[in-house]
């Protein structure tokens, strides 16, 4: 289951016209996205070169994109493909950023759909223009009626009933589920999955994931007003630590474990300060999404037969295995 800069000044259109014409990510303030490795320009592929852009919905600040296009580059990097990556949480705003990438005749596109709806039209018309989508990371549900030629990640509600039943595990009694983003269709699923495998007590806090400060605040209101609760759940690595610290401003006893990890995050689950993590391997998502378009562009193929997605988690990582991926997330791949 995140961080741009954009001029007040700008329309999203606008915006979206300007990235692409300079190869830049609104995630990061401007810092080009073509080629994001330093060999990517020589390429490891003999195929004539193609355009990929990448668009997703990621919201300011959040590490968790840096894994997905980090992927997405090295596979680019092997293919002999521009990746042009750009985002904005807004879907509207995101949608712009496909409909730009249409525009621009690009060769393919990988697109998170965190609100299917919104992309429903753009997906349509890529497809109208003979360029091929696919989904990855969120839109699982969704995928197949978008249009999308394949979908990579993980089926948050699996994923979610999986994480219930490792609280099970715990002894855990009642647990508040932190959502960032309310409306995101794999947040909710990971919460609701969450309810249906947990035994115990589950209550659903959203707060606004884009004001970090403010997420501290409400999760440490909601655990001084309520000492029953012993499991904070997150949904991702930023708002884990966060609410370690939301804990400890609370006086609270309670357990802070979390979906996805950064380095930080890993640190922490070796430290005993974090309890769990669940690992949907980002890294793997944005590599996949951007290889699957190049092997269907030279090679005609695609992963599940366009009708399963290919999932890459849940994976737990807990402080027993925890060091196995501990030299990978330092180097800002997992």
């Amino acid at each position: 289951m995140r961080r741009h800069h954009r001029a007040a000044t700008l329309t999203a259109a606008a915006l979206a016209a300007t990235l692409f014409a300079a190869g830049c990510s609104s995630s990061s303030g401007g810092k080009e996205s073509e080629e994001g490795s330093a060999d990517a320009s020589a390429g490891k592929a003999n195929t004539p070169r193609m355009t990929v852009a990448m668009i997703t919905h990621a919201a300011p600040g959040d590490t968790f994109w840096d894994l997905i296009r980090k992927g997405a580059e090295a596979a680019a990097a092997k293919d002999n493909v521009k990746l042009v990556y750009s985002s904005d949480p807004s879907a509207g705003n995101q949608a712009n950023l496909v409909q730009n990438a249409i525009d621009q005749k690009v060769d393919g596109i990988a697109l998170t759909a965190a609100k299917p709806s919104a992309m429903k039209a753009v997906v349509a018309k890529a497809t109208e223009a003979g360029i091929p989508v696919v989904g990855f990371n969120s839109g699982l549900d969704d995928w197949k009626a978008l249009g999308m030629l394949e979908y990579f990640g993980q089926d948050e509600n699996i994923a979610g009933n999986a994480f219930g039943e490792r609280l099970n595990e715990t002894g855990a009694k009642h647990a508040v589920c932190v959502i960032q983003e309310q409306g995101h269709v794999a947040l909710e699923a990971r919460c609701a999955g969450l309810k249906k495998g947990f035994k115990g007590k589950t209550d659903i806090l959203y707060v606004n994931g884009t004001d970090m400060p403010s997420v501290k605040s409400t999760i440490t209101a909601k655990l001084q007003q309520d000492s029953s609760i012993d499991r904070v759940v997150t949904l991702g690595a930023p708002f884990a630590l966060t609410a370690v610290q939301s804990v400890s401003d609370a006086g609270s006893k309670a357990k802070v474990a979390t979906f996805d990890l950064n380095k930080e995050l890993v640190k922490a689950v070796q430290d005993g300060k974090v309890e769990f993590a669940v690992d949907q391997q980002p890294y793997l998502q944005g590599y996949l999404a951007v290889d699957s378009l190049w092997l269907y562009k030279t090679n005609g193929n695609f992963s599940g037969g366009g009708t399963a997605p290919v999932l890459t988690g849940p994976a737990f990582i807990t402080k027993d295995n925890v060091d196995a991926v501990a030299e990978f997330a330092a180097k800002g791949t997992r």
